[in-house]
């Protein structure tokens, strides 16, 4: 047995140097890990204005970008290492590109989801940070501690995933809008997601399609057709005819305000009749014509069924009441039947309680009000109850009974 254990361990040791001379070693290094990563990169082309970015022009900006989704062309790194020239290349390099997703961490696939959480607008740049940004927000509490314990745990919420993409102007911020910056991110950020107005306007014949993609109204529209237009109104109102006191009401949503120009249109029901363009320095528009080319947009209709109406429309019995029988099982006898509803018989009054007996000790043939004890004349060896059931009045000797 020892032999046969010896002679095992030395043909074991013997195979290690030819199992070690086999052997393979996989490194993961930067190369390897980084090797799928698409750095292409191509700049764009998109008309800019020349004029300054106005205050006005920078609300309307942030009110604009702010939480808009889109989705990712390429791999962001979790870092604020990106920066783009508008209508330029983009830093870092593809080498560096890489070598930043390598040590920071990735922060969104190419196709995921990114929302735009915050917005920073300065001299000559547009700093934009995406699903929260690369730095995790600073919290005082981390600090504070009770008896050696802190107050607040790690939590996992609070390491920062998030990527910051830095728009650099040449020359200074211009007066862009929301749709302009979109374009100029297009090689990292798609915006090109569809919201409700847009995917309903593609489906509008072209002249529909057309008037919406210009922020035109026409007289006929219908309230899904002006918010694909013009979005939400700036104010709404409502108002009555005052030719006809008794008429329909009717809607007026006003867009822009002066000195810009602005618009009146005016619904009753779901169609527009009315639209009123007031422009700085010219007559007022009016537009009260069907304007639609002949389309009539299908009102938007809803079917009722009542759950007891046959629809064939014969006479039959009412279905029965939902109960938790089997199908064919009999009430059980004695049962509760149909809900019994109060009357309106009227109810006898409850009569008063019977007075209280008189206390033992009292003559109930003398006025209760008075004291016996109390009386002029009374004898003063007798107590309070004498004379009980005799009919003696006050002050007279009692009767002493004969043997």
């Amino acid at each position: 047995m020892a032999l046969t254990y010896r002679s095992a361990l030395i043909a074991g040791l013997l195979a290690l140097p030819f199992a070690v001379a086999h052997a393979q070693v996989f490194t993961v290094g930067e190369k390897s890990a980084t090797a799928d990563i698409a750095t292409d990169f191509k700049p764009t082309h998109v008309e800019l204005p020349t004029g300054k970015l106005t205050e006005r022009g920078r609300r309307e900006l942030i009110r604009n970008l702010e939480a808009e989704q889109g989705f990712a062309h390429r791999a962001l790194p979790v870092s604020a290492g990106i920066t783009l020239q508008a209508n330029g290349q983009l830093t870092p390099g593809p080498a560096e590109y890489r070598k930043l997703i390598y040590q920071k961490g990735q922060s969104a696939a190419p196709g995921d989801r990114v929302v735009v959480t915050s917005m920073e607008i300065k001299g000559d740049r547009i700093v934009i940070d995406f699903n929260g940004g690369p730095y995790a927000k600073h919290r005082f509490l981390r600090h504070v501690q009770f008896n050696d314990a802190p107050v607040t745990s790690g939590d996992p919420a609070d390491v920062a995933t998030g990527s910051r993409v830095t728009l650099v102007f040449e020359g200074g911020v211009p007066e862009v809008s929301a749709p302009e910056v979109k374009a100029l991110l297009e090689p990292l950020i798609d915006f090109g997601v569809k919201s409700s107005e847009q995917a309903y306007a593609d489906t509008l014949p072209p002249m529909l399609k057309e008037a919406i993609a210009a922020h035109e109204v026409l007289v006929g529209m219908n309230h899904r057709m002006v918010l694909a237009a013009l979005g939400a109104p700036e104010n709404k109102m409502r108002e009555q005819q005052s030719s006809d006191p008794g008429g329909g009401r009717y809607e007026e949503w006003i867009y822009g305000h002066v000195p810009q120009t602005i618009r009146f249109v005016r619904f009753v029901g779901d169609r527009v009749t009315v639209v009123e363009i007031a422009a700085l320095g010219k007559p007022i528009e009016i537009h009260d014509k069907d304007e639609m080319g002949g389309f009539s947009p299908q009102a938007p209709t809803r079917e009722v069924a009542m759950g007891d109406e046959e629809q064939g429309g014969e006479d039959k019995k009412p279905a029965a009441a939902p109960s938790l029988r089997l199908p064919g099982e009999a009430a059980p006898e004695g049962g509760p039947g149909k809900v019994q509803f109060p009357t309106n018989t009227p109810v006898a009054p409850i009569p008063a309680p019977p007075s209280a007996d008189p206390a033992p000790g009292t003559d109930s043939g003398t006025n209760t009000g008075i004291n016996p004890a109390s009386s002029p004349g009374a004898n003063p060896g007798m107590g309070p109850g004498a004379g009980t059931g005799t009919g003696s009045r006050p002050g007279s000797k009692p009767t002493m009974p004969q043997p």
